[in-house]
């Protein structure tokens, strides 16, 4: 048995598993963000809580980047573990192994070990929310890459400016990261969002934009095609370098299946495997996903 977390901002999650499809929740609580005493004792209470036995594994689902070298974490919004090696850290404490991955990685290994990536060699999980992110997975393991930053396919200035259905321009939009022209900008649902103000020059939520493509709206419509063809172009190329036999997609877009299978159909008519079958599909684990790719992540490092 081992102890799971899936730490973000505002919430910290807790579960034991006997197996990436065996796990149990413990409970919730606030994340402690600028005390880093008050954020240890929260995860030993919850450790203590889940009855783990004495010496086994902790794994951890963060949001930020981990450096695998080092250790060390990046995490914007938890100041108190933000340029610290967590993993030695918590482990010295709490007198356990520790292990600690990004959260689009351990989405990557949830849907590899227990979702829509089963029985596949290479898996892709391509995020789709808020931002744009991802995770690599092959042969049962998580490829971490220098500075802990690989899969990251949302940044870079890659995004096409010219449409040619419909035949719109398209600026790049200035990223968070500091580039511009990032699919970051437009291929989550915030980059839609912002595509249809650009295009129509009218605020609406992603989910009502999705709604009213889906309906048939011809300003909808629109949207949808130039994102399709913005978020396929990029993507098809991280598929052509990485070669995923799946590309699960999860954050808030990848909930909408017709716009995924739209996605699906542009990507394999832009790579170079022909492939028959869906190919980009939408991730099958939307609850508790954090925690089982934590407990993926003890499994395929062969902690647990």
């Amino acid at each position: 048995m081992i102890t799971c977390f899936d730490i973000g901002g505002t919430t910290i999650k807790a579960a034991t598993a006997t197996g990436p499809n065996a796990v149990t929740p413990i409970g919730r609580v606030p994340t402690p963000r600028d005390d880093f005493d008050a954020f240890a004792r929260v995860i030993a209470d919850l450790v203590a809580r889940g009855g783990a036995p004495a010496g086994s594994p902790v794994s951890i689902s963060v949001t930020g980047v981990v450096d695998p070298e080092s250790g060390v974490t990046t995490v914007a919004n938890i100041a108190c573990i933000d340029g610290r090696p967590l993993a030695a850290e918590l482990g010295a404490i709490l007198g356990r192994p520790v292990l600690v991955a990004n959260d689009a990685d351990c989405f990557a290994l949830a849907e590899a070990f227990a979702g829509a990536g089963q029985g596949h060699r290479v898996v892709f999980g391509a995020i789709l929310g808020t931002g744009v992110g991802g995770g690599i997975v092959a042969d049962g393991r998580l490829f971490r890459g220098g500075g802990g930053l690989s899969g990251e396919w949302g940044h870079g200035t890659i995004v096409a400016t010219a449409l040619s259905v419909p035949p719109f321009a398209v600026p790049h939009f200035a990223c968070g990261c500091g580039l511009s022209g990032c699919v970051d900008t437009v291929g989550g649902a915030r980059g839609i969002e912002r595509l249809h103000r650009h295009l129509h020059g009218v605020d609406l939520p992603s989910t009502e934009i999705v709604a009213a493509w889906e309906r048939g709206e011809t300003g909808a419509s629109q949207t949808v095609d130039a994102y399709v063809e913005l978020v396929a172009l990029p993507l098809a190329l991280a598929v052509n370098i990485i070669g995923p036999d799946i590309v699960p997609v999860g954050g808030g877009m990848g909930n909408a299946h017709a716009l995924i299978a739209r996605l699906d159909e542009a990507v394999r008519g832009r790579i170079l495997r022909r492939i028959a079958r869906p190919l980009v599909v939408p991730a099958r684990l939307t609850v508790d996903a954090g925690l089982i790719g934590a407990a993926s992540l003890a499994w395929s490092e062969g902690a647990a």
